[in-house]
């Protein structure tokens, strides 16, 4: 018998629009971990951090610096 994960959502979750594309930012944990990033495009195609983050502020902040740098392109699409 497994138990279930609960996970806790942060509000700060957010979509991101760029050159008319649309990503979601989703950031969440459990009670004993920190916070874990992951982009989500609209395919279901997702991209999740290894490291995780003290804050969920942390995390969005690290989100947003990657999506301007990188581009929202190098979060769309399936990934091999």
């Amino acid at each position: 018998m497994t138990d279930a994960v609960d996970y806790i959502q942060s509000p700060l979750c957010q979509d991101f629009s760029a050159d008319g594309l649309t990503v979601s930012i989703d950031i969440y944990r459990t009670e004993d971990s920190n916070w874990i990033l992951e982009i989500v495009d609209a395919d279901n195609n997702s991209t999740v951090w290894e490291d995780h983050f003290e804050t969920d502020a942390a995390a969005l902040e690290e989100a947003l610096d990657a999506l301007k740098q990188e581009g929202i392109q190098a979060f769309v699409g399936t990934f091999s």
